[in-house]
């Protein structure tokens, strides 16, 4: 399977909350990072890691990602698209783009960087 192969399975486990798939696709050692602004953002490490990460995104927001590329650059593979949904707590509607770009090693994720319109994202999340 090809790295970019590899990310889009993800993505595929993901829309699906199939944990034990991402589990097989995510390398033991992982890191996650997200700007810490937000309430799932900060670094997270390993398995673990990515299921507090999972856990606080879920359980802040109700979303889905939207893939309009997704690309090999270098030892990256690179997805550019839109996250829309609500926030659990309040009701707000988004529509944010975001891009991903994702580390392979071995056949697994080794790291992957999350990055969103951080600012959109917390005007949602205080219901503005």
């Amino acid at each position: 399977m090809s790295d970019v192969d590899l990310v889009h399975s993800i993505y595929e486990a993901m829309a699906a909350r199939d944990l034990e798939r991402l589990s097989q696709l995510i390398h033991p050692d992982c890191v996650i990072t997200q700007d810490p602004a937000l309430p799932w953002g900060g670094r997270h490490v390993g398995h673990e890691g990515f299921a507090s990460f999972a856990g606080a995104l879920l359980g802040a927001i109700d979303s889905n990602v939207t893939t309009e590329a997704l690309f090999a650059a270098g030892d990256e593979v690179i997805q550019f698209g839109r996250t829309r949904g609500t926030v659990r707590s309040n009701g707000t509607s988004f529509d944010i783009p975001e891009v991903h770009r994702w580390q392979i090693r071995d056949g697994q994720v080794i790291a992957a960087h999350f990055a969103i319109d951080s600012d959109a994202m917390i005007r949602a999340l205080s219901g503005g």
